[in-house]
C-alpha cells in the first residue's frame, strides 16, 4: 500500500511538474536555483547574478523604453537592443532625404549620435519581498479597509525607498496578491541612438519569417545612455556624457556547443499559465480568432499602402509592424495550443488539483470548489470579455482618428483649468506640435479605408452585444465618406485651424458637430457605460479565484517549482542552446548562417531584398574571427521560456558573457505565454558575433566594437 501510495502521489504531480527550462524566476530568488543551473554547466554564482551590495550581471541589464530589454557591453554606456525594439526611434528620425530605415545609419563619433525626447531605459537597483509590510494591520479588516490598508502600507515604503535619492519605486503584486514586492530603480533619460542597420538586415524576412523558424534576422540596434557629471539620470543635455555603469557584459566570439547553458535576463511582459480551461477554450475558439480577423482588415491596407510609395513606407513601417507582430503570434499561439490539445491537458491538470483538494478536509473546504468557480464564470461574463476585446481592436488598434479624437479630448476636458492658470496659449502650442508630429505620419486614405472596414467588421462581430445607436442600420461607406471630408480629426489643416481659433465653447461645438468626434465619442461612452462595468467586475472576481487556486497549487504541490506569472518585472529563465522536432517528420537545427540569408535572397519574395553590399560581403566569405568552422552564424535557439518584453535580452553564457540578443520565438513556441513545453518551445536568437560582423564588417563600425570587452576561446 505505501508503495502504490508513493506511485499515486508521482502520478499526481506529473501534471504539473515542471521542467527545469520552464519558469521566469525573480532574480532576487535565484540562489534557490543555483545548484540546478550548475549542474546545467553555469560557472557563476548566484551573488554574480544578482547582487544588492555588489555590481552583479543585473546592472547590466535595462527596461528599454518600458517595453523591451536592452544591455550594457561598454564601460561608455554602449547600449544593444533589437532593431524592432529602437524601430520608431529609428523611423522617427528617417526622411525621405535620411532614410535610416532602408540604408541604416551610423555615428562615426559621439557627436553624431541621435537624441531622442522621451525614451528611458531604467536599471533595477533592488527587488525585495515586502508581502508581509504591505500586509501588516490587514487581519480581520473588510476588504474595502484592507485595501485601505493595504494602500497606506505601500505609500510608506515607497517614500521610505526614494527618500534622499533619484531612485523610484513600485510595489508590484506578484500570484495574483499572494505576494508582493518593491522594485527600486533609476530611470535614464537621455538615450541616443548611435547606430542601425538596414531593414534588410535588421528586418530581414519580414512578416513572411517572423515567429517563424529558421530565421535569419539581424535584429539589433545601437544606443548610448547618457549621464550628468555624477553620472546620474539626467533630462537631455548637451552637457550630459556617456553613462559609466556598475557593470556591463562582456561579448563572447567564442565556439558554440550543442546543449551548453544559456540564460535570458529581461523584463517579459505578460504570461497567464493559471488560466481555466473553460478561459483557455474561449481565447482559442472565440477571442484570438476574431482579433485576428479585425487585424487582417488593417493589414491589408497598410501593406498595399507601403507597397505603393517610399513615403507611406515610412510614414507607417513602425505601425505595421506592431499590428503585424501580435497577428501572426495569434495565429501561430492557436496552431500551437491545439497540436499539444492544451485544452485536455488543462482539464488532467484541474482534475488532478480537485484530486489533490479531496486527499484533505482542510483542503477540500479551502479549494475544492474554485475550479469549478473559475470556470462558470468565464461563462457568465465572455459576452463582456469578447466585447471588451473588440472594443480594444477597434477603439486602440483600428483606426487612427479615434488616436487624434482621444487627444483632442483630454486637452479639452482641461480647458478652463489651462486658462484659470494662464497655461493655455502654452497648451495649445503643445497640442499644434503633437499634431504636426501625428500628421507626418498619417494618410488619410489609408486611415479611411481601415475605419470603413474595421467598423464593418467590429459591428459583425460583436453582433446583438452593446453598440452604438449610430451604427445600427447604418451605411458605413457613407459614413466614411462624411467623417474623412469634414473632421478635423482627419485632416492638419482642419485640426491647426480648430485649435487657432478655439473657444470656451468649441467642445461643446465639437461634440456636436464633428461627425468624426462624435463616432469616437458614442463608441468611447458604450464601451466604458456598458462593458467596463462588467468587465470590473469579471476581472475582479477572476483575480481573487485565481489567487486562490495559486495558493492552492502552492501549499498542496510542494514537491514542484512554482514560478509567477509574467508582469513586466525583471526575470530570469534558462535552458540550453538547442534545435527541436516540434511536427512528425520536421527537425530545426539550432543555428542557421548567412548561407541561408543569401539562399532567401534569391527568391523573388520582396521580405527577402538585400543591399547590394551585403551579397558582395557574403561572396567573399570574409568573417574574421567572427566566424565558426568556416560559417557566420546568423541566429540560434534555445530552450529559454520567454515572452514579449524579452525582446532584446540578452542570453547569456554559463561565464556571463554574451552570445547573443533574444528577439522572438519560433511560431509553435508562442503557446508559452499559456502553457510551456520544452520539447518545442524555443526562443530565438541573433547571434552576438553577426551582430559585431555587421557593425565591423558591412558598416564600418569598428570603432563601437572596440569599446566592447572581448572573449575568445583559448588558443
Amino acid at each position: 500500500m505505501k508503495k502504490l501510495s508513493i506511485i499515486l502521489f508521482l502520478f499526481i504531480s506529473s501534471a504539473f511538474r515542471l521542467t527545469a527550462e520552464e519558469g521566469m524566476l525573480i532574480p532576487s530568488l535565484v540562489s534557490a536555483f543555483e545548484n540546478d543551473m550548475q549542474a546545467m554547466g553555469m560557472k557563476l554564482s548566484a551573488e554574480e547574478i544578482y547582487s544588492v551590495n555588489n555590481s552583479s550581471l543585473k546592472d547590466a541589464i535595462l527596461h528599454f523604453g518600458g517595453g523591451c530589454t536592452a544591455e550594457l557591453v561598454s564601460k561608455q554606456g554602449l547600449l544593444l537592443t533589437n532593431h524592432h525594439c529602437g524601430y520608431s526611434q529609428i523611423q522617427s528620425h528617417s526622411s525621405i532625404e535620411n532614410d535610416y530605415l532602408k540604408y541604416g545609419f551610423w555615428a562615426k563619433n559621439k557627436g553624431e549620435e541621435k537624441k531622442n525626447p522621451g525614451l528611458t531605459a531604467s536599471r533595477v537597483v533592488r527587488i525585495q519581498d515586502v508581502t508581509a509590510t504591505v500586509l501588516q494591520g490587514t487581519q480581520g479588516l473588510s476588504q474595502s479597509d484592507k485595501l485601505l490598508k493595504m494602500q497606506s502600507n505601500i505609500t510608506a515604503l515607497i517614500e521610505d525607498a526614494i527618500r534622499g535619492n533619484q531612485y523610484s519605486a513600485d510595489i508590484k503584486p506578484f500570484n495574483y496578491g499572494n505576494d508582493f514586492y518593491m522594485i527600486v530603480k533609476e530611470t535614464f533619460r537621455d538615450i541616443r541612438l548611435v547606430g542601425t542597420p538596414p531593414n534588410s538586415i535588421g528586418k530581414f524576412g519580414g512578416d513572411t519569417d517572423n515567429w517563424i523558424w529558421p530565421r535569419h534576422t539581424g535584429d539589433f540596434s545601437v544606443f548610448r545612455v547618457y549621464a550628468n557629471s555624477n553620472n546620474e539620470p539626467s533630462d537631455i543635455n548637451d552637457s550630459n556624457q556617456p553613462y559609466a555603469p556598475l557593470h556591463f557584459l562582456p561579448v563572447s566570439l567564442k565556439n558554440r556547443v550543442p546543449g551548453e547553458f544559456t540564460m535570458v535576463y529581461g523584463f517579459p511582459g505578460t504570461t497567464e499559465q493559471h488560466l481555466s480551461s473553460e478561459n483557455l477554450r474561449f481565447i482559442m475558439d472565440q477571442e484570438r480568432p476574431a482579433r485576428i480577423k479585425m487585424r487582417d482588415k488593417s493589414l491589408s491596407v497598410i501593406n498595399a499602402g507601403m507597397r505603393s510609395s517610399d513615403l507611406t513606407r515610412i510614414q507607417y513601417a513602425s505601425k505595421q509592424a506592431r499590428i503585424a507582430n501580435a497577428w501572426k503570434k495569434w495565429i501561430g499561439q492557436i496552431g500551437g495550443l491545439k497540436t499539444v490539445d492544451a485544452i485536455q491537458i488543462k482539464l488532467d491538470r484541474e482534475k488532478e488539483y480537485n484530486k489533490r483538494a479531496a486527499s484533505k478536509s482542510a483542503w477540500q473546504d479551502k479549494y475544492g470548489n474554485v475550479i469549478e468557480d473559475m470556470n462558470e464564470l468565464v461563462i457568465k461574463y465572455k459576452g463582456a470579455d469578447f466585447g471588451y476585446s473588440m472594443a480594444i481592436e477597434y477603439l486602440y488598434i483600428g483606426p487612427e482618428l479615434f488616436k487624434r479624437a482621444r487627444t483632442i479630448n483630454t486637452f479639452l476636458s482641461n480647458y478652463e483649468k489651462y486658462k484659470e492658470s494662464n497655461s493655455l496659449d502654452a497648451e495649445i502650442e503643445k497640442q499644434i506640435k503633437g499634431a504636426n508630429a501625428f500628421f507626418k505620419n498619417y494618410d488619410e486614405n489609408i486611415d479611411k479605408k481601415i475605419f470603413q472596414l474595421l467598423t464593418e467588421e467590429y459591428i459583425k462581430q460583436v453582433g446583438d452585444g452593446p453598440l452604438p445607436e449610430r451604427f445600427k442600420n447604418v451605411d458605413i461607406k457613407s459614413l466614411a465618406d462624411k467623417v474623412y471630408a469634414n473632421s478635423i480629426l482627419t485632416n492638419e489643416v482642419r485640426f491647426i485651424k480648430f485649435l487657432s481659433k478655439l473657444k470656451s465653447k468649441s467642445f461643446s461645438k465639437l461634440k456636436k458637430k464633428d461627425i468624426g468626434f462624435m463616432v469616437w465619442s458614442e463608441s468611447d461612452d458604450n464601451f466604458r457605460k456598458n462593458i467596463i462595468p462588467d468587465i470590473r467586475v469579471y476581472k475582479g472576481t477572476m483575480d481573487q479565484m485565481l489567487k486562490l487556486y495559486v495558493a492552492g497549487k502552492v501549499e498542496m504541490f510542494p514537491e514542484i517549482n512554482h514560478w509567477p506569472d509574467a508582469n513586466s518585472s525583471m526575470r530570469i529563465t534558462y535552458g540550453k542552446l538547442e534545435g527541436s522536432a516540434p511536427h512528425d517528420g520536421m527537425k530545426y537545427t539550432n543555428h542557421t548562417t548567412i548561407d541561408g540569408v543569401i539562399a532567401k535572397n534569391n527568391s523573388d519574395n520582396p521580405d527577402y531584398d538585400l543591399l547590394p553590399r551585403m551579397r558582395e560581403l557574403a561572396k567573399d566569405k570574409d568573417y574574421g574571427d567572427y566566424a565558426q568552422d568556416g560559417e557566420l552564424w546568423v541566429c540560434f535557439t534555445g530552450s529559454n521560456h520567454t515572452t514579449g518584453g524579452n525582446s532584446g535580452s540578452p542570453v547569456i553564457d554559463g561565464e556571463g558573457n554574451l552570445m547573443g540578443l533574444n528577439f522572438d520565438r519560433s511560431w509553435e513556441s508562442t503557446m508559452s505565454d499559456f502553457m510551456f513545453d520544452a520539447s518545442r518551445c524555443r526562443n530565438i536568437s541573433v547571434d552576438i558575433r553577426y551582430v559585431l560582423w555587421v557593425m565591423d564588417r558591412y558598416a564600418n563600425a569598428k570603432h563601437l566594437v572596440d569599446e566592447m570587452t572581448i572573449v575568445r576561446d583559448a588558443k
